[in-house]
């Protein structure tokens, strides 16, 4: 673990217990903690990713090709934003949390569609490992219409119906997006080659 976070994290002995694993998933921490560790973490760890759902925290550190796939989605959307004439609010990796559900989260990438709203309709969530805290139970207390999970080189696309996800084969909010386009230039090894092939394409449709 990085010395200033475990510093950090030693100012808040509530959270490191034996149950702590080597994932960053500890259980048992209050709302007043999860609040009380976000304020002391501050603008010091700017790529760290803290999920909280009913007294389980999850702390996660993303690696390079994380930070790297997670810059090209949000990249490519712009674009598809862009030439679509699409009204979009980019709120990136805002944390969103809800005491009332005691549930918190800090999307990858994020974004509203066509008005600004509280939580974004679409969170996108870069999966490269395995365990953790479910994401979908957090996004549904907070009422998050949409969850994209990037994994395995493609996308996986979740709308909220009722209290519940049910997979979709594309996003309501961008139905005539292709994800199947979006994920080949998403794992271009060049990014600027992927931006102006992926904007002619959608020229071409």
């Amino acid at each position: 673990m990085n010395p200033l976070l475990l510093e950090k994290l030693n100012a808040h002995p509530e959270l490191l217990s034996d149950q702590a694993d080597q994932q960053y998933t500890m259980t048992g921490v209050s709302w007043q903690a999860y609040e009380a560790l976000l304020s002391d973490l501050g603008d010091d760890f700017p790529g760290l990713r803290v999920h909280y759902l009913d007294g389980t925290l999850e702390i996660a550190m993303p690696g390079r090709q994380h930070e790297v796939v997670k810059d090209n989605i949000g990249r490519l959307l712009g674009i598809y934003f862009e030439e679509t004439r699409t009204r979009f609010y980019g709120l990136g990796s805002t944390t969103f949390k809800a005491e009332a559900k005691r549930r918190g989260a800090e999307p990858d990438v994020s974004f509203c569609i066509g008005t600004d709203k509280e939580f974004p309709d679409i969170a996108i969530e870069v999966v490269q490992t395995s365990g953790g805290v479910n994401k979908l139970e957090i996004y549904q207390g907070l009422s998050v219409v949409e969850i994209w999970f990037w994994q395995d080189d493609q996308f996986t696309v979740y709308r909220l119906q009722g209290e519940r996800y049910e997979q979709r084969e594309r996003s309501e909010f961008l139905p005539a997006l292709d994800l199947s386009l979006l994920a080949t230039y998403v794992m271009y090894p060049e990014p600027l080659d992927a931006v102006i092939e992926f904007r002619q394409a959608l020229r071409n449709v």
